[in-house]
């Protein structure tokens, strides 16, 4: 015990946010299906409460991220539902392949490990063209973990609504918003966790947004040479690494349907 407080003292010293600072979301149960359009409904999306802002990934100490972005999250008996705002002055993607690399582009992703045993977690990333990426990790790379990206999810649903026009330079943008519905029968698959959850139940979880600067050259958006991505995230992981799922937030799920505006 006295090991872990000194790392968490080291870690909170560096102006960090850890998971412990996430705890508070609770994900709340729809009364209805989520259409997943792309489209973040007042109607179907009121109850739910927007997630705090992203940061960098190696937390507050670092600049603050040029663009917000935020989530929301809902449940049914059959799909844990998704919703993320990046707001975005220049849309654009290239990705149209299911299972290429998708944080070439700018995108938006997933991290989720429900019984909190840091192996066979998940993760879902895509880009402002809808182009999915899913894969199964058996645990982080850095323990020898194995990407399985042949693991899919059947019957995932996934939708983006672009604020703007994409790939089109000649104008500003306002963003992208998105909407994801994952199965829970896939979320069970690896998990000692029950799914859908029963009321109270804690997941682990993160989300991350990956931006690259960009030019305009004859007509089209290109990545300036040697500038790394901005890794933004809704919670720090205290470096360049989404994988290290002891530090993801936690969220407790909720059978009751929270009344919007409340």
């Amino acid at each position: 015990m006295k090991k872990i407080a000194i790392i968490l003292a080291a870690i909170f010293a560096a102006g960090v946010s850890t998971s412990l600072a996430q705890t508070n979301y609770v994900v709340y149960r729809t009364p209805h299906p989520i259409k997943v359009d792309g489209t973040i409904g007042a109607e179907e999306w009121g109850q739910a409460p927007w997630s705090s802002p992203f940061n960098d990934i190696e937390g507050t100490s670092k600049p603050k991220p040029l663009f917000s972005t935020r989530v929301k999250m809902l449940w049914d008996d059959e799909f844990f539902y998704i919703a993320a705002s990046l707001e975005e002055p220049h849309v654009w993607g290239n990705t149209t392949k299911h299972d290429e690399v998708i944080f070439q582009d700018n995108d938006f992703e997933v991290f989720i490990d429900p019984d909190a045993d840091q192996n066979n977690y998940y993760e879902l990333e895509l880009n402002a063209l809808n182009t999915t990426w899913d894969l199964l990790l058996t645990k982080p790379y850095r323990h020898g973990g194995k990407a399985l990206n042949e693991w899919e999810i059947p019957g995932l649903k996934s939708a983006v609504k672009v604020q703007g026009t994409i790939n089109d330079p000649s104008d500003k943008d306002e963003g992208w918003t998105l909407e994801i519905a994952i199965p829970w029968k896939v979320l069970k698959e690896f998990s000692k966790q029950a799914a859908p959850p029963n009321d109270g139940d804690r997941w682990q979880l993160n989300y991350s947004r990956v931006e690259w600067l960009t030019t305009i050259e004859n007509g089209k958006y290109v990545k300036v040479p040697k500038k790394p991505e901005f890794n933004w995230t809704w919670s720090a992981q205290t470096e360049i690494n989404m994988h290290i799922p002891e530090t993801w937030p936690f969220v407790t799920f909720s059978k009751a349907v929270k009344p919007a505006g409340k």
